[in-house]
């Protein structure tokens, strides 16, 4: 990791790569995943059954075989020890209370002409909630999947997650246990979306799927969208910090090392005006690296994608963050607040020294399955929405069809399309 300059001639290189952080092969990935897909959907769990031995180095001699049983979530549920248990609770207080407040409201406005127009908002039918394994388990992401989808009203509620030789992390069995659960299999990588999306023996077919997942899953989900709603694609894990002269160089080196730890392709970028915070968040990273558990991957993500920029003043500061468009993005400056208008472009933004961005990641409330590698430009955070959609409703009165039937009419006939015309003017006659 090195501290770059914007006053640097080759500045403007080194920042161009940053923004490319988020650019991942799905092109030589597709052709891996869409093998995958095809034999899934012609296959299903013959299919399914070859997948986890190869990937997962398990076999599943039966359809049986795939599914988690309620009784191992409610066994993992009760061994909890009593503290993790009501950490698990408050967090999952805390990210229901949250997401309650995201539901949207069906309308109908009444117009004097006795037209009525609306919006009818109802859940989907089924999610399917992709929770990552492998290099770590997430119980947090089957909160922050599940309870959106609880919100929202959703009646079937399908999990996947990898089971590397057959194991399960305990903790993620108890959560599932305490979201209610009851269909969940150990299905993993772009195979288990191509399950919730197609339909396996005993998985079953979904309307929208949610989560995090590496390039395969993500790949996977961008294939299958249309077939199935998405909540977006996302890649490796990032955090953007914004900091002046107040802030605290040793945490913001720890929360830089928050996002690294993920994986070797995950990003933290610092931006300051102070070059004093720069050098001593550098030497503070320096002496964490060696104390962490995941040293190794926290360090080839530092080296790889890392990044500390000194701007010539704050207001640069922010414009190249918006450029950069995190999914996390820390503000640690003295008046935190002043600058939240001038941010337009990030996944999730914790304001102020004592807001670390793992506070996001458990249990503040707010979703932490973001838009990464700059898609905070269009991509929200995972909602009670997702797992939502939208009817409109119309309806016409005699005289409100009399009042815009004409205008109607001719739009229709301007088009050529003289049925559509003919559908409006045969009731205008009628009622004239």
């Amino acid at each position: 990791m090195k501290i770059i300059y914007t006053k640097d001639e080759d500045f403007k290189a080194e920042f161009d790569a940053l923004l490319t952080r988020g650019a991942m092969d799905l092109k030589e990935a597709g052709v891996i995943v869409t093998s995958l897909l095809d034999e899934i959907k012609n296959e299903k769990n013959a299919a399914l059954k070859r997948h986890i031995l190869k990937f997962d180095r398990w076999e599943a001699k039966s359809d049986a075989d795939l599914e988690i049983e309620q009784g191992a979530m409610k066994k993992a549920y009760d061994e909890l020890k009593s503290d993790l248990k009501e950490a698990l609770h408050e967090a999952y207080r805390r990210i229901f209370a949250f997401h309650e407040k995201q539901l949207p409201k069906s309308w109908l406005n009444y117009e004097e002409n006795g037209i009525v127009l609306g919006q009818k908002v109802s859940a989907v039918d089924s999610a399917g909630l992709y929770i990552p394994g492998g290099k770590a388990a997430y119980p947090s992401s089957l909160l922050m999947n599940a309870i959106p989808a609880i919100v929202a009203g959703v009646k079937e509620i399908v999990v996947c997650t990898p089971a590397p030789a057959n194991e399960l992390n305990s903790l993620l069995l108890a959560a599932m246990h305490l979201c209610g659960i009851k269909k969940a299999f150990k299905v993993g990588g772009a195979s288990a979306i191509g399950a919730m999306a197609y339909g396996t023996e005993n998985i079953p077919k979904v309307d929208v799927i949610t989560g995090p997942g590496n390039i395969f899953v993500a790949t996977a989900k961008k294939l299958v969208f249309g077939e199935v709603n998405i909540d977006m694609i996302a890649g490796p894990s990032e955090i953007g910090i914004l900091a002046d002269e107040s802030a605290n160089a040793k945490y913001l080196a720890i929360d830089l090392l928050s996002q690294a730890e993920h994986d070797e392709m995950a990003s933290s970028i610092l931006i300051t005006a102070d070059e004093n915070i720069a050098k001593a968040t550098l030497k503070e990273i320096k002496a964490y690296l060696p104390k962490l558990s995941r040293e190794k991957i926290a360090s080839v993500s530092i080296e790889k994608r890392g990044a500390i920029i000194v701007t010539k003043d704050i207001d640069e500061a922010v414009e190249l963050m918006n450029k950069i468009a995190p999914e996390h993005l820390e503000v640690v400056t003295k008046n935190p607040f002043d600058l939240l208008p001038l941010i337009k472009h990030a996944g999730a933004i914790f304001m102020g020294s004592y807001t670390p961005e793992p506070i996001g990641d458990y249990i503040a409330g707010p979703n932490h399955t973001l838009p990464t590698g700059g898609t905070a430009r269009f991509f929200s955070p995972l909602n009670v929405e997702h797992f939502m959609k939208k009817s409109s409703v119309i309806s016409m009165s005699k005289k409100g069809i009399l009042d815009i039937g004409e205008s109607c009419a001719k739009l229709a006939n301007a088009e050529g399309l003289s049925a559509h015309e003919e559908s409006v003017r045969v009731r205008l006659k009628d009622l004239k």
